[in-house]
């Protein structure tokens, strides 16, 4: 009888394939490849194995011993007995939305880098279309590829009560994805902090039904404490039944939420200062710490690389380099409740096996997923399924009409010939927004390029009625005449932003955006001068992460044409020149505030302080 295919899980094909890998195991069942290695992790008990051997019957191992100790038959063998084999790494938290592929392409960028599996944080393409989200994840490894991407629903979807987005999660959405899907695995980072501890919030009960939906199904509750440093604050976090938290800027931050039961997920740019705090503190025990890559590019990716980046990175700031690969293998595994499956080469799991030419340099010279080899080196050399993805994941810029000027001007009052003008700055944290007074012409509100202050706008493409909000901003944006710039990704809700010095400017940018299907446009002096194709849920490109790079770098060079606006923050967290980072400048999570969202019922102009709920004109 032919076995059940495991590129999905599913319980009912699970126990038949662990009752193949039981006779496997005993040398009753044929297996289907010997992988010998020099030596192996086991990284349960952070000891190296000689001379080992590792049986794969299908996608799976059945049996890991002594080489030559098996005692059943074997279809093909293969030998790397100067290598060292580790487990297959793997991301306890991505968005592989943020890397701009569609997963096809994310697996022969990863792949090599011997990133052979994913938690997916799934709230961005579900802002986007929530209703098949797990459909479109799962739709790659269908197709066959090796990368094992494990979803997480979001619980930002929307992001807070007063957005909308392309989806809607509660307690019956959380309850039936955990319910009919062994690949789904928790809850994607709770970041609307508000409505978890105020029961006044609108978004309490929906997010209270999430939460409790995922215990029902003994699923686990990722955390994202962005501004908690109080220990009453983190204490209320953990108490929630948030598990872990990713947004750990600080030494003292990751030290208190390890002594409170929470799961620290380590992004590089803190490595510099946990990683030596930690050891200098005399942790012994790393099962509660993992290595998250979060958001990166392709081309960072391209780079600096994927979770090997992490675990090199790590051992470069004194991580012991096994410890270091028990952060990206074992313990996120065990931590989402996966570990039958990967973060180890054990029997039962999948057989993901890097294999290493050096363990302090972390040097890769295979990576084998699925029990297929799948690079030589840095080369790709596995399976990349041709997806022709359908119209639910393309036609996605439902923006609904072309825009003109007059949708992004600011009208004053009669008779004024200034007006006071609510003004945000990027990452703007503070507890109020900032007044500025403004001129008047021909009625309307206008910029002024002096005091580095333009306009900044936010564009609804789910309704269809192309509803606009807009302010000012300062701080950054372009300088020049006639010129915009304008993007599809504006976490979490993804709706369209656009800054610029120009109305008409502005207004080009967009509508070429919904031309193109998402992505980036800019327009400089009047002309559209670079693009970039995101067709795959505006967030998304079906093109290998080479192909991407290329049309990135050349609109960057487009970028270094124009003249950039730049007042230096207090956060420092920009600098002189194209904002990329104004991708992540439309977060309403904690600690934000006063921020600009596309119009909604509770906030039609789009300001809102999303901690208290509190609206306000733009202009008075």
């Amino acid at each position: 009888m032919a076995l059940p295919d495991d590129l999905i899980l599913d319980a009912a094909d699970e126990v038949a394939i662990r009752q193949n890998l039981t006779l496997v195991a005993l040398g009753k069942a044929p297996a289907d490849l010997a992988i010998e290695v020099g030596r192996l992790l086991a990284v349960h008990s952070r000891q190296w194995l000689e001379d080992q051997e590792i049986i794969v019957a299908g996608r799976r191992i059945a049996y890991v011993g002594q080489r030559g100790s098996y005692k059943g038959t074997v279809k093909a063998r293969v030998s790397y007995h100067g290598l060292s084999a580790v487990p297959g790494f793997g991301e306890v938290h991505k968005h592989i939305e943020s890397t701009h592929l569609t997963p096809e392409f994310e697996a022969a960028l990863v792949l090599p880098r011997g990133n052979t599996w994913t938690c997916e944080a799934s709230h961005e393409f579900a802002n986007v279309n929530g209703a098949r989200n797990t459909e479109f994840w799962q739709k790659a490894r269908e197709a066959g590829s090796q990368l094992k991407v494990f979803i997480q629903p979001g619980s930002a979807v929307p992001p807070s009560a007063w957005e909308e987005s392309g989806g809607y999660y509660g307690y019956e959405e959380q309850k039936a994805f955990l319910a009919r899907d062994l690949s789904v695995t928790s809850l994607d980072e709770v970041m609307d902090w508000p409505a978890v501890w105020n029961p006044e919030n609108p978004s309490y009960v929906r997010m209270w039904g999430m939460i409790g939906a995922t215990f029902e199904m003994r699923g686990v509750v990722e955390g994202h404490g962005s501004g908690l440093t109080d220990p009453h604050d983190i204490s209320a976090f953990a108490a929630a039944g948030l598990s872990s938290d990713h947004e750990v800027w600080a030494l003292d931050e990751a030290w208190d939420r390890l002594q409170r039961g929470i799961f620290v997920e380590l992004r590089p740019f803190s490595y510099d200062v946990i990683i030596p705090g930690l050891i200098e503190r005399g942790l012994a025990d790393w099962s509660n710490v993992a290595f998250t890559t979060d958001d990166r590019s392709a081309s960072e990716t391209l780079e600096k690389g994927a979770s090997d980046h992490n675990v090199r990175f790590a051992i470069a700031h004194g991580l012991a380099p096994e410890i270091a690969i028990q952060c990206a293998t074992i313990n996120p595994a065990r931590h989402m409740r996966i570990d039958q499956w990967v973060g180890s080469i054990t029997p039962g799991r999948y057989a993901d096996i890097v294999l290493l030419s050096d363990l302090e340099s972390l040097a890769i010279a295979h990576v084998y997923a699925d029990g297929a080899l799948v690079s030589n080196g840095e080369t790709f050399v596995g399976e990349l399924p041709a997806i022709a993805w359908p119209g639910w994941a393309t036609q996605t810029m439902n923006v609904g009409r072309t825009l003109s000027a007059a949708d992004f001007a600011i009208p004053a009052l009669p008779g004024r010939t200034s007006m006071n003008a609510a003004v945000l700055r990027p990452f703007h944290w503070n507890e109020d927004f900032l007044v500025e007074e403004l001129p008047v012409a021909d009625g309307l509100v206008q910029r002024d390029a002096a005091r580095f202050i333009t306009k900044w706008a936010l564009v609804d493409r789910y309704r269809g009625d192309g509803a606009v909000a807009r302010m000012f901003w300062t701080g950054c944006g372009p300088q020049d005449e006639e010129t915009a710039l304008a993007c599809s990704v504006a976490h979490d809700s993804h709706n369209v932003w656009v800054i610029g010095s120009d109305d008409a400017a502005m207004a080009m940018a967009v509508n070429r955006l919904q031309e193109i299907g998402g992505g980036w446009v800019l327009v400089h002096h009047g002309e559209v001068v670079g693009e970039v194709r995101y067709e795959v849920g505006g967030l998304m490109t079906a093109r290998t992460a080479q192909a991407l790079d290329a049309e990135m770098q050349a609109f960057y060079r487009a970028a270094e044409k124009v003249t950039w606006m730049y007042k230096p923050s207090a956060l420092n967290l920009w600098k002189p020149g194209f904002p990329e980072f104004l991708i992540f400048a439309t977060l309403t999570c904690s600690p934000w505030r006063w921020v600009l969202v596309a119009p909604s019922e509770l906030a039609p102009e789009g300001f809102v302080n999303v901690q208290t709920g509190e609206t306000h004109k733009v202009v008075w």
